[in-house]
């Protein structure tokens, strides 16, 4: 007799999100203590800050994926203090000695990285702003360790060579367009529009109908790095023709919550 119970259906996502955050280990799992007390790009936030963080987000995933109830009591205090919510977790998780927050993290994400590619085809989950399948959700992860990775490379010095993954994060960047726009008290565009860029391989990911009057070109990378507010839309290679493109590459951002700070141009402070 069939399997009445069909099999989750296996997702490039699933396998980026690992390579992506065993590519950060690599970056980590060598460094002495004073160096997971360098601090990065945001604010008060050290390399051990970064990592207690991705591990503590992977871990209220895998709430959302396996424990309903266990997420809706984060939900609740999240809400009670929605301000400091997210720095408490990371200040929690970075006060743990460098092995021990290490091992936590790998833990957690290996656990998340099961229970996404468990999950039945067609599933939903809680999360803090609209429910998500698990190929959104392993996306925000990956779209998490990637931008979190970039401060700690920044922290360290190093500069890290870009990959098609980022075609996830490039996808959510244009998918949350709308949210982008009410999240500043904007009203979204009706018009869709034309996103056209070029991968770190070199070819070109096109978004939207070919004849929009809105369009944004540019590198992939840097639209990427836009979207997560790791670099100022002055320092980036982006163009934008209409004036509604124009307005939505001041206010991108592909993360839920409230709008970020960004980063300053180049010159204007910490880069």
């Amino acid at each position: 007799m069939a399997d009445p119970t069909p099999s989750p259906t296996p997702l490039p996502v699933f396998d980026d999100l690992r390579a992506e955050s065993d590519e950060l280990d690599v970056l980590v799992a060598e460094l002495t203590p004073d160096r997971w007390t360098l601090p990065t790009p945001a604010p008060g936030w050290t390399v051990a800050h970064q990592i207690a963080h991705l591990a503590w987000t992977d871990h209220s995933a895998l709430l959302a994926v396996t424990d309903a109830e266990g997420f809706r009591v984060l939900v609740e205090k999240a809400l009670a203090a929605p301000d400091s919510f997210v720095d408490e977790g990371a200040e929690e998780g970075a006060k743990l000695p460098p092995a021990e927050l290490l091992a936590r993290w790998r833990d957690g994400r290996s656990a998340l990285g099961r229970a996404l590619r468990a999950a039945p085809d067609g599933a939903r989950f809680p999360w803090y702003g609209p429910p998500m399948s698990a190929a959104s959700m392993a996306t925000a992860r990956l779209m998490e360790t990637w931008a979190h990775g970039l401060d700690i490379a920044d922290a360290l010095g190093v500069t890290r060579a870009a990959t098609d993954r980022i075609r996830h994060i490039a996808r959510l960047g244009v998918r949350t367009r709308d949210f982008a726009f009410s999240a500043h008290g904007l009203p979204a565009p009706a018009a869709p529009f034309r996103v056209e860029l070029i991968s770190p391989a070199g070819e070109r990911w096109a978004y939207g109908p070919e004849d929009a009057s809105q369009r944004v070109t540019g590198p992939a990378l840097d639209f990427c790095l836009l979207v997560t507010q790791r670099a100022n839309r002055a320092d980036l290679a982006l163009r934008a023709a209409g004036p509604d493109a124009d307005r939505w590459l001041d206010i991108a951002q592909a993360f839920a919550g409230p709008p970020g700070a960004g980063r300053p141009a180049r010159g204007e402070g910490t880069p």
